[in-house]
C-alpha cells in the first residue's frame, strides 16, 4: 500500500503540474492491471483539473480587463475603441507623410478622427500659382482596399474638377491599388494644378478652352481665383 501511495502521489503531482502528462501513461502500462487502471483514472482526472484551472485563469484575465474598462468609464474617460485594419494602415500612412512644400494637412474633428481630414494646396507655379485649394478626405474602414473619397471644397475653374468638387484622378478610380497610399493621392492632386489635363475632363467647357485657347484659359483661371464670373458661373476668391 505504501508503494502504491508513493507511485500514485508521484504520478498525480506530475500530471497536476501540466508537465510530461504522457510519462504517467507510458509508465502505468508496466504496472499490474488494478494499479494501472487506478493510475490512468488519476491521470484523466488530473488533466481535467489542469484544463479547468487554465480556463479559470483566462476568465480571470477577462474579468480584470473588463473591470479596468469599467473603471475608465466611471472616471469619465471614453471607452477604448478597437481600431480597424483600415485605421491602423491609415495611421501608418499619415505618420510617414512626406508632404510637398505646397501642401498642409489638418484634422477638423481632432486627431482622434484620422479617417476624416483636409489638405490645403497652394501651387507655386503654373496657371493656379498663388491660389489656395482645400480638399476633404473621407477614408473607409476598408482602406487600402478602397481608395479614399476626395472632394474639393474650393470652387475652382479646372478641367479635372467639376463645380460640385468631384475630382478626376485616375488613382482615385480604376487605377487604385492597395500598395498606393495617402501620400500618392496628395502628389496626384498637386499634379492637377501644375499639369491640368484636357483629355479626361469633368468640366468640359474649361477643358475645351485649355485645349483651344490656353491664353484665354489662363485669363479665366486668374479671374476665377480673384473672385469673379467666368461666363455665368461665379467663383469665390481663393487667392
Amino acid at each position: 500500500m505504501n508503494l502504491y501511495a508513493d507511485i500514485v502521489g508521484r504520478k498525480l503531482r506530475w500530471s497536476l503540474s501540466g508537465n510530461e502528462l504522457g510519462v504517467a501513461f507510458r509508465e502505468a502500462e508496466c504496472l499490474k492491471p488494478p494499479l494501472r487502471d487506478s493510475l490512468l483514472l488519476l491521470r484523466s482526472l488530473s488533466l481535467v483539473f489542469w484544463l479547468s484551472s487554465k480556463r479559470k485563469m483566462i476568465n480571470l484575465f477577462k474579468i480584470k480587463g473588463q473591470k479596468r474598462e469599467d473603471a475608465a468609464n466611471a472616471n469619465g474617460r471614453a471607452p477604448v475603441k478597437k481600431q480597424s485594419a483600415g485605421e491602423l494602415r491609415l495611421h501608418k500612412d499619415i505618420s510617414e507623410l512626406n508632404l510637398p512644400k505646397t501642401t498642409t494637412i489638418s484634422f477638423p474633428n481632432g486627431k482622434d478622427d484620422l479617417m476624416n481630414f483636409e489638405i490645403s494646396i497652394r501651387p507655386d507655379e503654373g496657371y493656379y500659382q498663388g491660389g489656395t485649394f482645400i480638399f476633404t478626405f473621407q477614408v473607409s474602414p476598408s482602406y487600402p482596399h478602397e481608395p479614399p473619397k476626395v472632394k474639393c471644397k474650393t470652387k475652382v475653374y479646372h478641367p479635372n474638377i467639376d463645380l460640385e468638387g468631384n475630382v478626376c484622378l485616375n488613382i482615385l478610380r480604376e487605377d487604385w491599388k492597395p500598395v498606393l497610399n495617402i501620400n500618392t493621392v496628395i502628389y496626384g492632386l498637386n499634379l492637377l494644378f501644375t499639369q491640368p489635363n484636357d483629355e479626361d475632363p469633368l468640366n468640359h467647357d474649361a477643358a475645351a478652352v485649355l485645349r483651344d485657347n490656353p491664353k484665354l484659359f489662363e485669363s479665366n483661371v486668374r479671374r476665377a481665383m480673384a473672385g469673379g464670373y467666368v461666363g455665368q458661373i461665379y467663383f469665390p476668391r481663393c487667392i
